[in-house]
């Protein structure tokens, strides 16, 4: 740590400009790698997009002193040149496909065929209660259907039969019935 007041002032200086260098620098590379992201995907028309803007961010960068102006000239002779080769035909573009993006890739179609699995078996679970509840209507029609002549036989039934006495009314009728006595003749 500096001790003479002029030196740590120049070291705060030096932090500021570091942290905007590198603010300044992974703006052009972020940048740079957008374009390259946009071709390797095949994507044409999201790289005519962005190659302005490319070449914008890249002179900004030497504007800032982040890069030289020479080696900012070549960066963007090589994205030109990539573009124009892939729009004439002269290169192809072969997708490539790391390990992270086909793990990816193979884990959203194992989620999307346990939906589907999901789907189906509750399906058929709407499917079996349907079934249960028309049976459910159609034993209960029936029920219901058996349950009014049986009815309709009790109500007969008890409108023939006389009401059965109980112990106590039985009782009751013969304590206050007079014995019957012979008749003479």
């Amino acid at each position: 740590m500096p001790n003479i007041k002029s030196a740590k002032k120049r070291v705060l200086i030096t932090k500021k400009k570091n942290a905007r260098n590198r603010s300044d620098r992974s703006k052009v590379n972020n940048a740079i790698k957008a374009f390259n992201k946009a071709i390797d995907s095949a994507n044409i028309e999201e790289a005519e997009r962005l190659l302005p803007i490319t070449m914008s961010t890249i002179d900004k960068g030497v504007t800032a002193g982040i890069m030289h102006k020479n080696a900012a000239a070549n960066k963007k002779s090589a994205i030109s040149k990539r573009l124009s080769d892939i729009k004439s035909g002269k290169v192809t573009v072969v997708v490539k496909k790391d390990n992270k993006t086909i793990a990816a890739e193979k884990a959203r179609a194992a989620k999307e065929a346990r939906e589907a699995a999901r789907a189906e078996f509750r399906a058929k679970q709407l499917e079996k209660e349907a079934e249960k509840a028309e049976a459910k209507k159609k034993k209960t029609s029936k029920e219901k259907a058996e349950e009014k002549p049986a009815k309709e036989k009790a109500v007969k039934e008890k409108a023939e039969k006389p009401a059965k006495k109980t112990k106590k009314a039985e009782a009751k009728d013969d304590a206050e019935s007079p014995a019957e006595e012979p008749k003479a003749e």
